[in-house]
């Protein structure tokens, strides 16, 4: 019956997005909505940016574990990222005009930063967007008694996503976001309501979370503890800055104004929506004592949906689900969309420049499709990594080569094409040398390293001599003319 619900609710949504897909003529409706959703569909659908598997299941389990201090990545750095993005970047950007973060780098820096550039950020994506499918993999495994293999599961959970991403674009995403985020806030409070009863009052799990430390949120005062709490936050902090589906997001908007206050609200209600899923997890230590023990030492992503399977009645099963379901596909669905419009805009464009935006239009459509299958194989090819790493991991890449030159070109205006490659290849060289190094990675946050060395790249190949051409002058010029 639950499954068979399951299957509704998916159905429901994918009708939705193809409705919502009439909306689609050109390139921009498919890859900004035309940049016509307005402030509500702004803070849903960045609010849903990361809400998905691995706050509802991965989070929760990293809670239990080391309490509020090992979730300084996500939620906290996560939802700081977009609350930053609102504060530094969106009203520039937004002003600009562009299709995707890469087209900024070509115009301030040229083809060679915008094709790198397009590369670390396409790359990002796939731990992203495979915690997302590993994780409809387990729902579907899960409400199948385990009549359906997780890999099936996958296929079928990408399936679901694919149909109206593939044809709706953003369009697509922001309607079923704006549904989904509905759905995920109704359902996870009831549930949080339902548990507080069932653990004996909501004060008894906060007492309970107290008990075990688990609201410390600042290291120990060393050095090693203090620069591997920096290294995690900044993480996804600014690592995710440089990426499309939250551009996406900002340049969806119909004003500069919902721009930036849409994300700063999303930003915020994530942060503070995100202590649900950590309440619930506590009270299933109060309800289940003995189980949910048992699965921390074995597999701690399986506590919340153990607790909703055998403690609560069908209703609030089909609440969890529901609401997991619809935290899953939000994200998925604008994870799959943003490496497939900046495959074609930035890396097809290069071989193709006179084409129409009709065929730009198919070209986007195709590798959403393609995208869509490499990120299923290398589910299935990583299938066993804890949800909360595959997203953690996916954001280093970005924060070591992609950050730097976006903040130096909107804020220094010395900052050069020379100086841009620089910290690209100096914070990528750093952060692999530490990567490989177990003595360097273990004394120093590699990511923390590259994002230093990539600074300092970006200074002294900006200040010293230059010996290749610069840009600037044409930012300048297309900012003016965009305005």
């Amino acid at each position: 019956m639950l499954l068979s619900l399951v299957i509704v609710y998916l159905l429901i949504t994918i009708g939705i997005g193809l409705w919502a897909a009439k909306r689609v003529k050109n390139t921009a409706d498919f890859a900004i909505a035309g940049r016509h959703l307005p402030l509500y569909m702004i803070i849903t659908t960045t609010f849903a940016t990361w809400f998905g598997s691995e706050l509802v299941l991965g989070v929760p389990a990293k809670f239990i574990e080391g309490g509020l201090q090992a979730l300084v990545e996500d939620p906290f750095g996560a939802g700081m990222c977009l609350i930053l993005v609102g504060a530094f970047f969106a009203a520039k950007l937004y002003r600009m005009n562009l299709l995707t973060i890469s087209d900024y780098y070509r115009a301030r820096y040229g083809r060679s930063i915008e094709v790198i550039c397009s590369l670390i950020i396409m790359l990002s994506y796939l731990g992203w967007v495979s915690a997302q499918v590993t994780a409809l993999g387990l729902v579907f495994n899960l409400l199948s008694g385990g009549s359906v293999s997780i890999p099936m599961g996958m296929t079928i959970g990408i399936l679901s996503v694919l149909i109206y991403t593939l044809f709706g674009g953003m369009w697509s995403v922001a309607v079923t976001d704006f549904v989904q985020m509905i759905i995920l806030v109704v359902g996870l409070l009831a549930l949080a309501f339902f548990a507080g009863d069932m653990a004996g009052g909501a004060d008894k799990v906060v007492d309970l979370a107290t008990s075990r430390d688990l609201f410390k949120f600042l290291p120990e005062p060393s050095f090693h503890e203090i620069v591997f709490f920096i290294g995690a936050a900044v993480t996804m902090m600014l690592g995710s800055i440089p990426q499309q589906d939250i551009f996406q997001r900002v340049m969806s908007a119909d004003t500069e104004k919902s721009a930036v206050r849409g994300t700063i609200i999303g930003g915020a209600c994530y942060v503070i929506f995100a202590f649900v899923p950590m309440f619930l997890v506590a009270s299933a230590l109060i309800i289940m004592p003995t189980e949910a023990t048992a699965l921390l030492a074995e597999d701690p992503q399986k506590v919340l949906p153990t607790l909703v399977m055998d403690k609560m009645p069908f209703a609030m099963q089909v609440l969890f689900f529901g609401a997991l379901l619809s935290a899953i596909k939000s994200c998925a669905s604008a994870t799959l969309l943003a490496p497939s419009v900046t495959f074609t805009e930035n890396i097809w464009r290069q071989f193709r420049p006179f084409t129409t935006d009709k065929d730009n239009l198919k070209t986007m459509r195709i590798s959403v499709l393609v995208f869509a299958a490499c990120v299923l194989a290398y589910s299935i090819a990583m299938q066993g990594t804890p949800i909360y790493e595959l997203v953690a991991s996916a954001y280093q890449v970005p924060l070591v080569g992609a950050f730097v030159p976006l903040v130096f070109g909107l804020y220094w205006k010395r900052a050069t094409t020379q100086g841009a490659i620089s910290a690209v290849t100096l914070g990528i060289g750093v952060w692999l040398i530490f990567m490989v190094t177990p003595a360097l990675h273990q004394a120093f946050p590699q990511q923390l390293a590259g994002l230093l060395a990539a600074v300092v790249g970006m200074l002294a190949g900006s200040l010293l001599p230059q010996w290749v051409s610069n840009h600037h002058r044409e930012i300048e010029s297309f900012t003016e003319a965009k305005a």
